[in-house]
């Protein structure tokens, strides 16, 4: 039997007061539904756990379902595997180690997206920020952090992200969700 090492990542949780999970009630949420080794980060949605099968999809599927059940709101999650965040990670195209954590973010989609997708931005008009376009996810440079970004909120706007789950984490939730889900 294989055990995969996951990271369950929710969308919108603890913001602004709004959609409160808090972590000491969403830990034993996850090991309610047989996951194991589970281990909450920050306050924002990151829950690492181990399994011994199903997939991506339908660990996300149980998971927002005991989260509305416990919680009476719905929650988006996307789940992601070791080896997914850890390519992610490795895929950079920003100098990471030279970036404090909060000028580089990466957001997560629900699917594959394309360059397309974002081609009436004028990246220029945004220098020195700067994204890029990876696999399910989108690297963020923003020099003054995400909340003065104005990429940033060109690239959450309504529509852009039309039909996808999107949910951003820092550069340093980045590198800690692939320590928590290595195993070690």
């Amino acid at each position: 039997m294989t055990i995969t090492r996951y990271a369950a990542l929710l969308r919108g949780i603890n913001v602004g007061g709004n959609k409160k999970v808090p972590m000491a009630q969403l830990r034993p949420l996850v090991e309610d539904l047989g996951y194991t080794d589970v281990r909450t980060y920050l306050q924002s949605g990151n829950v690492a756990f181990a399994a011994d099968d199903g997939d991506e999809e339908t660990h996300a599927r149980r998971i927002g379902a005991a989260l509305a059940d416990a919680f009476g709101f719905a929650v988006d999650v996307l789940v992601r595997d070791h080896a997914y965040l850890k390519a992610v990670m490795d895929a950079c195209p920003f100098p990471a180690a030279e970036l404090e954590g909060k000028q580089l973010h990466v957001t997560y989609f629900s699917q594959a997206v394309r360059p397309e997708r974002y081609a009436a931005i004028d990246l220029p008009a945004y220098a020195p920020e700067d994204f890029r376009v990876g696999d399910r996810a989108l690297y963020l440079y923003a020099p003054d952090g995400l909340g003065r970004s104005k990429l940033a909120e060109q690239l959450a706007r309504p529509g852009v992200n039309k039909g996808l789950i999107a949910t951003s984490r820092n550069w340093n939730t980045v590198v800690k969700m692939v320590e928590l889900t290595s195993g070690t």
